[in-house]
């Protein structure tokens, strides 16, 4: 069944896959975005399209989102303040974004009854060390004094938001908790790791890893996550719940540069950057980022397709086409 979808940060990494694996679909597309962290190039071969749409705004701006969202069966919330670089240097910036912005997404699509797919992260199981980390998990947050805890806690009140109009109000709400999602038209800027490694490597300037490199993520090639993202949208067994969203092949950030100068025939050389030079004194990180994705399998039979060396090869020839 084609639906009218609105996706609000459509112009993002993550957003602009979406949107074209939206449209391919017949489904109509309306993708908002005030451009902070989404670009125009991410989407430009979409807007000749009939079916798709894109406004330049912010999701704050109530008027344009309630006449979007009451053309809408769908509402799709990816926009939001993202990177770590960004969070550590603009918390003020971070928690509004986050936690305004979502309860403007969901008052609005309260109204109007609209399905709401809340994007949150795996940044909300804090500094949990119990792996790999379920939905239903126990958090552990850092001190309100470091600010780096700012993104994990707003994302998580945005959880909370979310569920509460689905308990309350019986809005149809879904939380999608992303790990690690890497592909092409993802910017390196506000600190992902993937591209920057990849960018440095094939310029051969040194490839920087922060702390000791023996932090571990798992990394998901966004097709597979957006793949996943359409079908818990048509899925109605997924309301009302959590499901994280990732791959399970863990990584260290030290192996991942080696792989990456090995991939490219880089010659650079691997340089290692204290956490208080690369962010500010006091960072702190998780140690391992490791999902269970048990429930995503129940529920949709997700089978990722892409496995670690092929996520790095695509990042690799987008990269090489738009230095």
């Amino acid at each position: 069944m084609k639906q009218n979808y609105l996706i609000t940060g459509g112009a993002g990494f993550i957003g602009s896959h979406l949107c074209e694996s939206l449209v391919r679909s017949g489904n109509h597309v309306v993708a908002i975005d005030d451009l902070s962290t989404g670009r125009l190039e991410n989407i430009s071969h979409l807007r000749p399209l009939s079916n798709f749409q894109f406004v330049r705004e912010n999701i704050q701006n109530t008027q344009v989102l309630d006449r979007l969202t009451s053309q809408a069966n769908i509402v799709i919330h990816l926009a939001a303040a993202v990177g770590v670089k960004l969070i550590v240097q603009d918390p003020v910036h971070t928690i509004q974004t986050n936690i305004m912005g979502c309860d403007v997404v969901l008052k609005t699509a309260n109204r109007y009854g609209c399905k709401v797919m809340i994007a949150s992260t795996s940044e909300v199981y804090g500094k949990g060390v119990q792996v790999p980390f379920h939905e239903d998990d126990d958090r552990l947050m850092g001190p309100t004094v470091n600010n780096r805890w700012s993104y994990a806690t707003s994302k998580a009140v945005d959880e909370f938001m979310g569920l509460a109009y689905h308990r309350q109000f019986g809005l149809p709400v879904v939380i999608m908790r992303f790990f690690n999602t890497v592909g092409p038209r993802q910017t390196g800027r506000y600190g992902m790791v993937v591209p920057r490694f990849v960018r440095q490597a094939l310029q051969a300037e040194p490839i920087t890893v922060y702390g000791d490199g023996q932090q571990s993520r798992c990394f998901a090639d966004v097709a597979d996550v957006v793949g996943a993202v359409v079908k818990l949208a048509d899925n109605p067994e997924a309301v009302g719940q959590v499901y994280n969203i990732g791959t399970t092949e863990e990584i260290t950030v030290l192996e991942l540069a080696e792989r990456v100068r090995q991939l490219t025939h880089s010659k650079s050389e691997i340089q290692f950057i204290p956490y208080e030079d690369a962010y500010a004194p006091g960072f702190e990180d998780m140690r391992r980022r490791v999902p269970s994705i048990e429930k995503l399998i129940a529920l949709i039979g997700y089978s990722p397709k892409y496995r670690l060396n092929d996520i790095l090869t695509r990042v690799i020839e987008y990269e090489k086409q738009h230095m």
